[in-house]
This record gives structure tokens, sequence and C-alpha cells, in this order.
């Protein structure tokens, strides 16, 4: 064994006994590890040149005879960070098991070397290898080089992980190929390498799921209780500048939750217990936020979009809104180059797309719905607007909504309003609300596309025998936190029943989903640029178009053919010459395959469990859960009118997919419905 003063030469030849660089007449290479010794400082030298062909380093000589006790596999690959002489003796153990073939040798001395030996891994934290999430990673992701799960990972165009720092350092050396496949790397690929984000997300969840804990480290976040604000915006201590610039919003008075559709009753107006009535004015939309007129600071838009939309805001964000007061033609947002800092652009920059809140206010009026409408002293172009602050102008219902080119000659999304509420409006001076009455001309008609139209009876509608507007149909159930009190006053938060919690397996096969379909990957590409779609997709996102186009000068003579320009449908980046041999990932579909066919013998698992009866008392209340949401849906269904196959994919939930001129084969979708990656946030009806 090494002596305590036998240090061997570092990575630059320098002693690390002496510090000292010998030279290579007194420096000693070792024949098993072949590190490099300075002789004389070695504690035991060898005697003749013919020991020292065949000289071993005092880390690699085996210990005493006396000391050599036989391990078995396991316990030595366990306790292979005790020690260098270990892991050279866990070697030779493998190296003298004649049972084992020279490629399961091999494999062993891999997973011993690289710590990651499943086996002892697994029992000392207690964890069943076959079911650990971290486990179907590690057997397929690792890094090609260090054999770890990859720290910062980088995927090449032909499907193999790496490590950043491995894959710099390869690329380093001049080496311009794949360190497993030797497969070409692209030169921008080389120069500027991307992280796949996916995978950061599967092995950081995977880690965080293998360490017990569900959501990582708790963070510590600034948070005042409903009942702690003041009547009134305020700033908050941490706020550095003073005013409305960095103020929050005060006590919301009224219970309703985010998402309450219709007007605010008396029942949940505990302050005044009147309500918010058709007139009320506030000062600014925080004062307004506080009532429950029109929640959003910001956004014009109040709603989900797959859920509908509760209010809206007339602030003369976009100049393509005409206000008439009993019904007005509302323009959608977005459309807008919101990048980098800037928070307001009056500047239309591309179309905009039934989408996100757009999407919102078309299932409003595909259903019904009653529709908040509050109008604003910055809109100049309206007669109806009120002088000053913010006021509350009562319900309409959408009834139908379109797109056209706009004013700055992109299209706009327009939905026409028709006020439908009991009370009078507040430029009236009628002494009942409205009435039922027939739609306006629009002439801009005529142009539109995408034009959409309720087809069944609203949920929303006039009654003739009450005289009054008022729910035909249910409600649609909140999906948000209210409060109620219990007998003796006390507050009592609920939360409407939720379907049953994703399990780990399914969490982390929902982070491996196509960009363009959003559904999981069917035969997974990864792109130099870091993003990853289904070879289908990808392959019909570019379907037609040809890598080069040919050029010629005034019809008489050929040019030199030119390259098309094929980006990427997430990023600018031209990903052209990987279109051209396309190569599936397939370690990522590995993993992919192991967790679907994992998640099926789960489900089916615990069915057996269920129709055994043997649920425990956590499965039991899942299973409650599960039915209570089953008959929220079934009653939902219930209240909503029944429409066209077209209507239903019109209002189902759209996500996010990319500014690419055609799309996926495996949902076709128009020209006009691909939509751009920008995060938008609608600050135009401000």
């Amino acid at each position: 064994m090494a002596h305590d003063s036998d240090l061997p030469c570092d990575g630059d030849g320098v002693c690390m006994a002496c510090k000292v660089k010998p030279s290579e007449n007194e420096s000693l290479i070792c024949k098993t590890c072949a590190t490099p010794w300075h002789v004389s400082c070695l504690s035991a030298p060898p005697d003749s040149m013919g020991d020292a062909v065949n000289w071993e380093c005092p880390d690699c000589s085996m210990p005493p005879a006396a000391d050599v006790v036989p391990v078995k596999q396991n316990a030595v690959a366990s306790s292979s960070s005790s020690g260098r002489g270990d892991l050279i003796a866990a070697i030779r153990v493998i190296e003298s098991d004649s049972s084992l073939t020279e490629q399961e040798k091999a494999q062993k001395r891999q997973d011993l070397m690289s710590g990651s030996s499943k086996d002892a891994e697994t029992t000392a934290e207690g964890v069943n290898p076959d079911k650990d999430v971290l486990n179907i990673l590690d057997a397929s992701l690792n890094c090609s080089m260090c054999m770890q799960l990859p720290e910062r990972p980088v995927t090449t165009p032909c499907g193999h992980n790496f490590c950043l720092k491995c894959f710099q350092k390869w690329v380093g050396q001049r080496k311009s190929t794949c360190a497993n496949c030797r497969t070409p790397i692209p030169a921008k690929m080389a120069n500027q390498p991307r992280i796949n984000s996916a995978l950061v997300i599967a092995i950081r969840m995977a880690r965080t799921m293998r360490s017990g804990a569900s959501s990582g480290s708790s963070k510590v976040s600034h948070f005042v209780h409903n009942q702690n604000r003041p009547d009134k915006a305020f700033t908050t201590e941490r706020a550095k500048k003073t005013g409305k610039a960095n103020a929050c919003s005060g006590k919301i008075f009224v219970t309703i939750p985010g998402d309450h559709f219709g007007p605010i009753s008396a029942d949940n107006d505990p302050e005044r217990n009147v309500g918010v009535m058709v007139g009320e004015t506030w000062e600014d939309r925080f004062e307004c936020r506080q009532w429950g007129a029109h929640f959003p600071h910001v956004a014009g838009i109040a709603g989900q979009s797959d859920y509908g939309a509760q209010s809206v805001a007339l602030s003369g964000g976009y100049e393509d809104d005409e206000d008439h007061g009993e019904w007005f033609l509302y323009t959608g947002s977005g459309g807008r180059d919101l990048s980098g800092n800037k928070r307001t652009n009056k500047l239309q920059s591309f179309d905009q797309k039934f989408e996100k809140l757009n999407e919102a206010l078309r299932v409003s009026c595909l259903k019904g719905y009653p529709v908040r409408v509050v109008r604003s002293h910055k809109e100049k172009r309206s007669s109806y607007a009120p002088d000053k602050g913010v006021r509350y102008d009562g319900i309409y219902r959408i009834e139908k909504c379109w797109r056209k080119p706009g004013k700055q000659g992109f299209k706009v999304c327009r939905y026409l309003f028709v006020r439908c509420d009991n009370d009078p409006a507040p430029w009236t001076s009628d002494e009942h609300g409205d009435r039922p009455r027939a739609l306006p001309a629009i002439k801009e008609l005529k142009g539109a596309t995408d034009m959409t139209e309720r087809k069944g009876a609203p949920a929303w509608d006039y009654d003739e025998e009450k005289s009054c507007w008022m729910w035909k149909k249910a409600p649609p159930p909140s999906r948000k936190p209210v409060q109620c009190e219990n007998e003796d006053g006390t507050k009592v938060r609920q939360v409407r029943p939720k379907r049953l919690a994703m399990s780990v397996k399914q969490r982390l096969l929902k982070e491996f989903t196509c960009h363009l379909c959003w559904e999981v990957m069917n035969h997974p590409l990864t792109t130099p640029c870091a993003h990853n779609f289904c070879k289908a997709c990808l392959d019909g996102a570019f379907a037609g178009q040809s890598f080069t186009r040919q050029r010629t000068c005034e019809g008489r003579r050929t040019l030199r053919a030119q390259k098309n320009i094929m980006k990427c449908p997430s990023c600018p980046t031209d990903i052209s010459d990987f279109l051209q041999n396309p190569q599936i990932n397939r370690e990522l579909m590995n993993v992919i395959e192991s967790l679907k066919r994992q998640i099926e013998e789960e489900n089916a698992a615990l069915s057996a469990d269920v129709d055994d009866g043997s649920l425990d008392g956590n499965n039991e209340i899942l299973a409650d859960e599960a039915v209570e949401t089953d008959k929220c849906v079934e009653d939902d269904k219930e209240g909503a009118q029944p429409v066209n196959e077209t209507e239903t994919k019109q209002t189902h939930k759209r996500k996010r997919s990319s500014s690419i001129d055609n799309v996926s084969p495996k949902k076709p979708v128009d020209k006009s419905d691909v939509v751009h990656n920008l995060e938008e946030v609608d600050t135009a009806h401000t």
C-alpha cells in the first residue's frame, strides 16, 4: 500500500511531494494506472531496470497477504469510495471471477469506476431499482464520457447526451465528431452548445423524488393574507419606488372566487350587503380589483382558455374598438411585440390568433356566459366612457366573434358584445334593464374569417315569465378555492375536488412532450438547438419545402442554387442541415417507453386492487375525489348545450405551438391557428 509520503505527479508532470518537475529519466510510469511518479520521492523505488518495466505504483500494489479479505462484489462496490486500494481490489475480484464473460466484466468494471452500482446504491437507500425513476434515466441518459447523469445536458443531433463540460472538453480537443458514434457535430453547435431543458427538468424532478421531497426546497416568498391588507392599494416594504409603480392590491371585499361568472350579488358582499352595483365607479384598476368587477391589474381580459372569460375592460388600447353603449366591438389581445422589457407597444407586428385570452372569450361566446364589463376614462374615443376612474357598466354577452384585417394591416380577433343586464345602463334614464334586442348590422362581417357563432341556447338568457336575465343553465363550477363561514363564524377555505394527482412517472412523462402537438413524443428528435419534437410532427411541419431553390438572372441564365432557411419551430435557428438526415434520439425514446410501460403496469395493479376491494385509506380518498370530480364534470355537461365536432375542437384548450407555416399532421391546424412562441402579456387595454 502507499506510504504516507508517496505522492504521484500531477497533470502538468510536477511531483506533488517535492513540487519539482522531473525529467524523463527521473520519472517512472505505473504499468496498471499509467500514472507518472518521481523516482527520488518514492519510499521504495525499484531495484533494477527489469523491476522498473513491471513496476506498480504504491496505490496499485496489493496489500500483504494477511490483509487480503475475500469480499463480495456488492460489498466491494458499496465500499468503493473508501479508498483507491479497495477499488483496485474490487477490479481484481471481477477479473478473477470465471463465471463472467468478458463483456460482463467490462460492464461491471465500468459501473464500478463510474460509481453507478445500482444494486448497492438502491439497497442502501431502500429504493426498488425496478421502480425508481432515477434509475430509469440513469440507465439510458448517461453522459457518453463520464457515464454519469449529465450535468447541464447537451444532446447532439445523433441523439447522444453529454455533460456540458465533457462536451466542451471534447470539442476543445478539436474533435468534430460525436464521441459515441462518430457522427459529425454541426459547427454552430460545437461553438455554442445549447442545454436540453427537457432533460434538465426531468433529471431534477427524478432526483427530487429520490430525496423524498415532492417539490424541492421550499422558497420563502412575500405573502400578505387578505384580512391583513389595507383598504386601499399599498406599497410594500420591499418596493423601492413610491406610488402606484410597485403597488399591491388592497383587501378584496367580495367573497367570489377569481373565476366567478356573472354579476356580484349581495350574498358576496359582506361589507355592504348590496353587491357591486351598475354605475359604481372606482379611482383606478386596483380599487376595481378589490370589488371583483375585473381582477387583472393590467390585462384587459380576465379568463382561462379552456374555461371562459369572466370580465373585460375597455381602456382604449386598440384603435379598432368601436363603442356604441348597449353594444360594442371589442378587439382581442396579442399581435404586438412585447419582447425584452417592453410592457406596452402600440404597433401591431403580427396577426392575432384565437388562443389564450382570445380563446377564453370565444368559449364564453359559444356557451353564452355573462361577461362583466368595466370602462376606463382612458378610452378617449368613446362617448360612454367615464370622465375619471373606472366604472362598472353591467353584464354583456358575446354573440359573435371573427377575425379581420385591422387598421394596421394585421389580422385581429373581433367580438360583438351586447348588453343583457337587469339594471339600466349608467348613460340612460330608463327605469328597467335591458330587453332582448336584435343584433346590430356589422359591415365588417363581409370580409371576416374564422367566424364563430353560438348554435344552441345560451347559459345566461332572458326569462319571459320572470322578466329578468338569469342563469338558464347551471353556471360553471369554480375551479379556484373559496371561503365560507361555519356556524361559529370561523372562515374555512374550501377547494373544489380535483382529479387524481399524477404519479411521479406521469409527471416525468409529461416533460417529454413535443413542442408542436404537445403530446408525449413518438420517435423523438432533438434539434441542434436542443428542442424536442416528434419525428412525424417535424417532418409534417416542413412538408413540401425543398432544401434549395433555383435562381435565374432575368430569366436568361441560371444562377447558383440558394439554400432555403428552415427555422426551428421553437426558435430562429436554421435546422435545414439537420432535416436532411434527422436521427431519432434512441436514448430518450427508451426512457419514454420505459415510463409508459411502468405506468401501464401500475394502472393495471391499481385496477386489480380496486376490483379486489383492497384499497388502503389514501387510495380510497383518491377514489372518492375521482367520483366527485366525475359528478362535477357530468353536471357541467348537463348544463352545456351540445355542439358539433367543429365547435368542440374550437373550444378545446389550445396549447402553445410554434411560428411556422406548416404544422404537424398529427393535429392538422390551419395556418391562421399557428401561434408565436412569444409569451405575451396583454397590456393593450390598460
